[in-house]
């Protein structure tokens, strides 16, 4: 639904990044929560809740692996502030569905934390609070009902490494490979591209190479908002002469310039300047720019000849595409002109150590793999791969989607992780095909899934095409949650369906200590230990128990694995690189996952060398019909799908509702910012959009997700199954 608020400015407006008002929103948020909550909960030994960037664990909850301190900021705020809430009360849930379905994702989130497991029959349009053992019977009833081939097990990236281990083996035990994970939405992209290119899908750097490069490229990604200690990173690198080179199609303020909130110099100048280059590609044209900047580092003779020839193959076959694009071809698809590219070019010549950064701007498109593989080649081109101070690095958004990877949770296991799992636990392992998430969906939207149990997370609101998300989710017959909070997963497509709800602890509440790995493949250890509420249990237990019932005879001992250790010590014998995570309980030694940074050109590929890639160009289709790009953006008061704020501090936009748009694509539409518009593609409309004006390219269009998710279709990435959510053709209409 919109909200009319006429005098609130929709013309740009001058603002600074972080600042002052970060500071008053977290004094207003640790208020709320009390100051004895929130300092308990921010100095635990506990990892940061909110982004992959890492913070916390041993070292101290606001320092990071560099042992900086304080390393904190308003995410880690807002994480916690979910978390220290009182119970809803249970006569909350006397209220009907439809009654649930009017509150907005804010006002979900802050009706409390769940404290009891809450049952709604297939024939019923409410919750009901039941007991535990009511819970447990309910879900092993169900699932045991179920050929294992008609279910699927979905974890989101806020579970520890233990939880989600013992999530995918009881998924495979149970007899499905219909195991996955958050990052088949967002990150996928870039472990298919990375691992084409050389060999690894992860990061290759660490935050201390970080800390030492000359130029840092940010590519489609906005950290000012949703990392916000990355920018810190930035200003770093620009104040000891470095290069900072944001690519994205919106201006994005906290990226022109950021108060940094630990920084009292740039607290009192008003702000560090961040960008030293800030281009503006239109939506989805990322592989134009990327392939120009290639183009013009070839033509200028400007890459590192002896390193390609060592360290790389395929160069030839590669060089040979780029050199005979034409630079109109690409500069009409990119919308920037030959001489900026060059300029780009000439700057990232000058750079000793470059690190590329990226979000799901690059990931969130039918070539995301091609946009990936394209700045790996970049990266190539001038050895800025196998050299300290140099890499890449995705920027993850959940705090430990990573591990969750790591530790096995996706459809297919390498062959070396499977026979390691077989051997070590005695178990046999399904070799059925398992399927991605949006598979998974598709095949419940034909009627082909009963039963699905879902760990974290908002499925729903994360799932694109809204009213086809919810009529797949409400056609699976059983569904079951583990969560600390309601969010409009629980409540959508559960209509006609039956659905259960089982309160899990937050990491900083867990019985045992958990681990967790950051975007540096870094893996720490969280202690648990804060008792916030009575009747909720942690995942692990939970699983446990589900895996007692389900399976009685199986050869895995579900009760023993209801210890941590026992479950580290499985995922040291079995996951490549994890050997440390054996000791890591006793000896609180974090470290980082063996054989991932990339300090010299050894890459874990077949011939050792890394292969550059060619990458056709392609552009988002739009028509007559539907003239306009969208994009889908996350605001500055919100994280993934959950939304902390309505407005957006850093966009100067009040409702979640909004447009944001070219101010003379605005002027042809024959309105002005503030008035409303329609937006409607060929899988659903939304209606009286408030228009507000924004530094975007003509014909390119920004909405709030999950919001937009209306208006956008299943189409995928056919590589890594990615939806593309953001080169969206639409129309937009006067309301």
């Amino acid at each position: 639904m919109s909200e009319k608020t006429p005098d609130q400015p929709a013309h740009p407006i001058r603002i600074v990044g972080g600042g002052p008002k970060k500071i008053l929103y977290t004094l207003k948020t640790v208020g709320r929560i009390g100051l004895l909550n929130s300092a308990k909960a921010l100095n635990s030994r506990n990892t940061c809740k909110a982004c992959g960037l890492g913070m916390g664990g041993q070292r101290g909850g606001m320092t990071n692996e560099l042992d900086e301190f304080p390393s904190v900021c308003n995410k880690s705020i807002q994480a916690q502030s979910t978390d220290i809430q009182a119970p809803i009360p249970r006569e909350v849930f006397d209220h009907p569905l439809a009654d649930f379905q009017q509150l907005s994702a804010y006002e979900l989130e802050h009706l409390g934390r769940l404290n009891d497991p809450v049952y709604k029959p297939a024939n019923s349009d409410r919750y009901q609070p039941i007991s535990w053992e009511e819970a447990f019977t309910l879900m092993a009833e169900r699932f045991a009902n179920t050929p294992a081939e008609r279910s699927f097990f979905y974890s989101s990236g806020r579970s520890s490494n233990e939880a989600g281990f013992v999530l995918q083996l009881l998924a495979r035990l149970y007899g499905t490979n219909n195991v996955n994970n958050c990052s088949y939405y967002c990150h996928q992209a870039t472990g298919v591209g990375l691992h084409n290119v050389i060999g690894t899908g992860t990061a290759t750097i660490s935050l201390e190479d970080l800390g030492q490069s000359d130029l840092i490229f940010v590519i489609g990604a906005n950290p000012a908002s949703n990392h916000p200690r990355f920018v810190h990173q930035l200003k770093n690198c620009r104040e000891r002469g470095g290069q900072v080179i944001v690519i994205n199609p919106a201006k994005e303020p906290g990226l022109v310039r950021f108060a940094v909130p630990k920084s009292a110099r740039s607290l009192l100048s008003g702000g560090t300047w961040i960008a030293s280059e800030y281009v503006q590609p239109r939506i989805g044209s990322d592989l134009a720019l990327l392939t120009g900047i290639a183009k013009a580092l070839l033509e200028s003779e400007q890459i590192q000849q002896d390193f390609i020839a060592a360290h790389t193959q395929d160069f030839s076959a590669y060089a040979d595409n780029v050199r005979n694009t034409d630079w109109t071809t690409l500069t009409t698809h990119c919308g920037v002109d030959k001489e900026r590219i060059e300029h780009l070019a000439r700057c990232y010549a000058r750079a000793e150590h470059a690190v590329f950064a990226w979000g799901m701007g690059i990931t969130h498109h039918l070539h995301g793999v091609e946009n990936v593989e394209a700045i790996a080649n970049l990266a190539l081109l001038r050895g800025m791969i196998g050299k300290p101070a140099a890499g890449l690095l995705p920027l993850r958004g959940h705090s430990n989607v990573q591990g969750i990877g790591t530790i096995g949770v996706k459809p297919v296991l390498p062959d070396d992780i499977f026979q390691q799992l077989e051997q070590t636990l005695g178990v046999t392992l399904p070799t059925s095909a398992g399927m991605d998430t949006l598979a998974c969906l598709n095949a419940a939207h034909d009627g082909k899934i009963d039963a699905a149990l879902l760990m974290g997370g908002n499925l729903f609101s994360a799932t694109p095409h809204a009213s086809w998300a919810r009529a797949a989710l409400d056609r699976i017959g059983f569904k079951a949650f583990l969560t600390t909070t309601l969010n409009r997963g629980h409540i959508t497509g559960v209509e006609n369906s039956e659905s259960l709800i089982v309160p899990v602890t937050a990491r900083d509440e867990e019985w045992q200590a958990t681990t967790q790995e950051s975007m540096f493949n870094y893996v720490r250890l969280s202690d648990g230990g804060i008792n916030r509420l009575s009747n909720i249990r942690p995942e692990v237990n939970i699983l446990c128990e589900l895996g007692k019932r389900l399976l009685p005879d199986c050869p895995l001992n579900f009760e023993e694995f209801q210890q941590h250790q026992k479950i580290r010590n499985a995922i040291a014998a079995t996951i490549p690189g994890m050997e440390a995570l054996a000791d890591i309980g006793t000896s609180k030694q974090e470290f980082t996952i063996a054989n991932r940074l990339l300090r010299s050109p050894d890459f874990p590929t077949a011939s050792g060398k890394a292969a550059f890639k060619i990458t056709p160009l392609t552009l988002p289709q739009t028509s007559p019909e539907f003239p306009f790009v969208l994009a889908s953006i996350r605001s500055e008061g919100q994280f993934n799908s959950i939304i902390y704020e309505e407005s957006d501090s850093y966009r100067g936009t009040n409702t979640r509702w909004s447009a944001l748009m070219n101010t003379e694509d605005i002027a042809e539409l024959g309105i002005a910012a503030g008035d409303y518009v329609n937006l409607r593609s060929p899988f659903g409309e939304m209606q009286a959009v408030k228009v507000f004006a924004f530094d975007v390219p003509r014909r390119n269009l920004l909405a709030y997700y999950p919001e937009a998710n209306v208006l956008i279709g299943t189409a995928r990435d056919p590589r890594s199954k990615t939806p593309a959510f953001k080169s969206v053709a639409i129309a937009v209409e006067r309301a």
